[in-house]
Parts: C-alpha cells; sequence; structure tokens
C-alpha cells in the first residue's frame, strides 16, 4: 500500500512538471510565432521601413507636381510649360522642330542576321 502511494504521488508529480512544460512551452512557442510575437514584429518593421520609403517618394511626386501646377497658374504663366502642354494634349509640334524619325527593323531581318 505505502509503494503505491508513493508511485501515485511521484506520477501526480511528473504529471504536474509535465503539464506546467507544455504550458510554458506553449506559450513559449505563441511567443515567437504567433500573431503578436517576435516574428509578427520584424515584418511590421520591415512592413513599416518600406511604406516610409514609399511615402517619402509619394511626397517628393506631390512637391513636383504642385511645382509643375504652380508654373501654370494664371497669375504667372510659364511660356515654356504652357507650350510644352498646348503641343502635348493637341499633338502639335512648331514647324521649326527638327524631328528624326528611326526606321523600325522588321523581326524577320533580325533573325536572319542571327542564324
Amino acid at each position: 500500500m505505502v509503494s503505491r502511494s508513493r508511485l501515485r504521488s511521484v506520477l501526480t508529480g511528473l504529471a504536474l512538471y509535465t503539464m506546467a512544460a507544455a504550458l510554458i512551452g506553449y506559450f513559449g512557442v505563441n511567443a515567437y510565432t504567433g500573431k503578436y510575437g517576435l516574428n509578427a514584429q520584424q515584418e511590421l518593421d520591415q512592413e513599416m521601413v518600406s511604406l516610409t520609403s514609399e511615402l517619402a517618394q509619394l511626397k517628393r511626386e506631390r512637391a513636383d507636381d504642385e511645382h509643375r501646377v504652380s508654373l501654370l497658374r494664371s497669375d504667372r504663366v510659364d511660356p515654356d510649360m504652357l507650350d510644352e502642354r498646348a503641343r502635348f494634349e493637341l499633338d502639335y509640334a512648331n514647324p521649326h522642330d527638327l524631328v528624326r524619325m528611326i526606321p523600325q527593323r522588321a523581326p524577320s531581318a533580325q533573325s536572319d542576321s542571327k542564324n
């Protein structure tokens, strides 16, 4: 009888330690790989860096666009900018412009020269 109670107490202690170790392991794994774990924090940091660089690029583009729009304001119109936009929108060219036409090569001529 004494040996059974001693065996039961040893097994109970062992079971408690095993359950505690499993619980600690579960929380440890979740602390590393969980939704708010270390891996998720690293991914958030990388995303924050990429979004910060994208924001800086977009701010530069916006500043450039604002500068171009300010050149087209009615109180002070830049003649070169107005000429450029009018030519682009109307698809015109100045008669004094020099236009160089570059002939396109036929695809069969390129493949024949390679052989």
